[in-house]
């Protein structure tokens, strides 16, 4: 291997220690060495982590790195911009379709050329959706003019995250510089590594931050940043990009060479393995070819000569380098873990075989494989294959399949999955028991609904089989809700515990069509989704019941990405439900803090520690948010008062079908994540409604009416009631934590006495 982990300090001019960590510890563990001036983030698996570890690091005092976090990814990326603009030292980490969503910011600060770093850490791009490790986010960042370091490693990623930011910086630079490394491979798996134990002599590597450009810091020299420009200025523009970052390959060889010597550990330009004499080699990203180079190893113990390339900067493209690694080389095979569709081999593929034109005397057969999409594993079997193929190449002086998919494998139809029920809709799901008015006289609803046990015998919406963690109030908060629906619907799952853990290809728990999209833009999708089904309905073109209703589902922190599309749709007034199930979190990805965290609470990026106490700010009210843009309905209900919930539904209903757009909130418990007892899920929502946390109440037709009022029967308690049953909040009750309480108890009264105004007086 070309980083034997036995040998990495054995020119070490600085003292190191060794640790045993994964690549996000040490991508963190640069950063908080570094100590960035700021880090705008959003969560998503599996750059996660990096953000978690900061935010441990920063509980613990080991940092001052300002951790902001993001609506989404679009939104850390405009944060992380505006604090490059400035000159401040600037981390961020991303992933997927959180780097896409960020990605028309990308070229703007390469554009402006302001330094930062990001880690990508690498996963495959949806739909669908798949949370594990490829190169397609990779390779959507190629023409986005950033410099582009990879990291096959955990020792990797910590070294270049600090070689990053000095070649960010470099006066013959200045761009922004992202540090690839594969997802679950280098980001979660722990290797032994080694770091300095004097964070100074990071810093003194990394050196003083420049001040010498024109950044947005000093009133009295203003600037102008991101001025519009004509064709004649943006040519030349580009033209100094392009050269800075054709520039940003020899500075990083000078970089590497200077930590080199503080370090032991060299990084060139290429990473050859034994490609002194090879005629026959592999180019692989990352892990993969760390998997490959033991391959070589026995190859050459029979006699063949094998190796590998592996890049450690893409961008810019190592042409020269590469034509030079390649001149005796008979055959290469290219191997990558994302495709550019259409093209007949992927992007990398491409660059290598285009260096290669510049050298006439260069015969080297070029094999290009798509392999390892979707986190799919690379064993020595497989690259033992890929060598194989390189060798019936050169043996036959051709490539008989110049390009191909690896590891894909053909369906068999006779293990097609048959459904386990008979579909269900229309009747089945019309229970005739609710009752729905309208009252002309106070222009409110007036719902009848039987017994709870009268509705039983109604087919839940989502089968058994799913994969939500005991206790999980999501599911049981969705079926009482849907217990109300009468009739066919129609759901859109946003990306959350509630899709993941319904929908593992090939199986679905679902009994009636569900769609499933990204967090951001769930209401709008569905919008369109409804009005396709109308107009078709319109046009003759396909037959739907006249009472089908549109129902999207949103929670896990939906409502801070997708805020944006939620009001766009209400305001457009679309005849559908939006349904937030609220566990105060982004759950799905491990429990990060979201806009809906309550003050105080800890997540796994609010933690709590001598210098942090969890979140630092009051959590969102979404239903107020909704009620502002004056749709028709906006309600809130809980699992532990049913009926209260039935009649909410069943209202919901009747407005998204004669009305328009409709917003709905539920409070859910979370026991893994808000580290309480299965046993406990009902009592602790009653006490976040009883504690008036979490009020029930309806806004219909803009009027604000309170449908269970504690202190109206009694039972108002206080919000350590609620607490108390709850890990993840145990620590406000602690006498050295009194002010974050009082501040959280005085935030509740308000919300709560402002409601009851808005009760009594129809016009607030």
């Amino acid at each position: 291997m070309a980083m034997l982990e036995d040998k990495i300090t054995s020119l070490a001019v600085a003292e190191q220690l060794s640790t045993f960590e994964s690549g996000n510890e040490m991508a963190a563990m640069a950063a908080a060495q570094i100590n960035y001036h700021i880090m705008g983030y959003f969560p998503i698996t599996p750059s996660t982590e990096v953000a978690q570890f900061l935010d441990q690091m920063k509980a613990r005092g080991e940092h001052d790195i300002k951790l902001i976090p993001a609506d989404g990814e679009h939104g850390s990326a405009g944060i992380c911009y505006g604090a490059a603009a400035t000159g401040a030292r600037v981390f961020n980490a991303t992933s997927a379709n959180g780097l896409l969503y960020m990605i028309e910011q990308l070229p703007v600060q390469a554009g402006t050329r302001f330094p930062m770093v990001m880690n990508l850490v690498t996963r495959a791009v949806s739909g669908p959706l798949d949370i594990r490790g490829d190169h397609s986010d990779l390779y959507y960042a190629l023409n986005t003019g950033w410099v582009i370091l990879t990291a096959r490693t955990p020792q990797a990623v910590y070294d270049i995250n600090i070689m990053a930011l000095k070649l960010a910086e470099h006066s013959n630079v200045r761009l922004p510089v992202i540090v690839a490394y594969d997802g679950f491979f280098t980001s979660h798996q722990k290797r032994r590594v080694q770091y300095f134990k004097d964070r100074k002599v990071v810093q003194q590597f990394v050196g003083e931050c420049p001040t010498d450009y024109h950044f947005a810091r000093d009133p009295k020299k203003p600037v102008t940043i991101g001025a519009h420009m004509n064709g004649d200025d943006l040519i030349n523009n580009h033209f100094q990009q392009s050269e800075a970052i054709y520039a940003a390959g020899e500075v990083f060889r000078e970089i590497a060479a200077e930590y080199a010597r503080i370090s032991g550990r060299e990084y060139p330009i290429l990473d050859l393995y034994k490609m002194e004499d090879a005629e026959v080699a592999l180019f692989l990203l990352n892990s993969a070819a760390e998997s490959a180079k033991d391959v070589v190893d026995q190859l050459r113990a029979r006699g063949i000569k094998a190796g590998v390339i592996s890049p450690n900067i893409i961008r810019p493209f190592p042409a020269k380098e590469i034509r030079e690694a390649l001149k005796n080389v008979k055959a290469l095979l290219v191997g990558e873990r994302a495709d550019s569709y259409g093209a007949n081999g992927p992007n990398l593929t491409h660059e290598v075989k285009s260096a290669l034109q510049e050298d006439r005397n260069n015969q080297t057969i070029v094999l290009s494989r798509v392999f390892g999409l979707g986190g799919k594993d690379f064993y020595a079997s497989d690259a033992e294959k890929f060598f194989d193929m390189t060798i019936e190449a050169m043996e036959k002086g051709f490539a008989e399949k110049p390009f191909d998919y690896y590891g894909h494998v053909p369906g068999n139809p006779e293990k097609m999955l048959k459904p386990v029920i008979t579909p269900q809709h229309g009747d089945v799901y019309k229970s005739g028991l609710i009752d729905v008015r309208m009252d002309e006289e106070t222009n409110k609803l007036k719902v009848k609904i039987p017994p709870l046990r009268a509705l039983t015998g109604k087919p839940k919406r989502i089968a058994s089989g799913h994969g939500a963690c005991p206790g999980c109030g999501i599911f049981a908060g969705l079926e009482l809700f849907f217990k109300g629906i009468e009739g066919d619907i129609v759901t859109l799952f946003q990306t959350g515990c509630a899709y993941v853990t319904t929908t593992s290809y090939p199986h679905s728990s679902h009994k009636q069509t569900m769609i499933h999209n990204l967090f951001q833009n769930g209401a709008a999708t569905l919008s369109g989704t409804l009005e396709a089904f109308l107009e078709l309905k319109r046009r003759g073109e396909i037959e739907v019941s006249d009472d089908a209703t549109f129902v999207m589902i949103t929670g896990d922190g939906g409502m801070d990405i997708g805020m944006g599309s939620a009001i766009g749709t209400a305001l457009r007034g679309h005849s559908l439900i939006m349904l937030e199930y609220d566990n105060e979190g982004y759950m799905n990805t491990g429990s990060q803090m979201s806009y809906s965290t309550p003050i105080g609470h800890m997540t796994s990026t609010s933690g709590v520690g001598k210098v942090q106490k969890g979140k630092g700010f009051h959590h969102k009210d979404t239903a107020q948010i909704m009620a502002a843009t004056n749709i028709p309905y906006v309600f809130t209900g809980a699992e532990a008062f049913p009926q209260d919930l039935i009649k909410k539904g069943a209202k919901a209903q009747w407005y998204a079908q004669n009305v328009g757009t409709v917003y709905g909130k539920i409070l859910i418990t979370c026991p893994l994540n808000w580290k309480s007892e299965d046993r406990f899920g009902a009592t602790i929502l009653e006490q976040a409604v009883n504690s008036c946390f979490f009020p029930l109440y309806e806004v219909e037709q803009g009027v604000t009416s309170i449908t269970y009022n504690p202190e109206d029967k009694n039972k108002r308690v206080a919000i350590s009631e609620w607490l108390k049953y709850m890990g993840k909040t145990k620590h406000l009750l602690k006498e050295e934590n009194k002010p974050i309480l009082e501040e959280f108890e005085a935030e509740v009264e308000k919300r709560w006495q402002r409601l009851k105004a808005k009760h009594e007086n129809p016009f607030l």
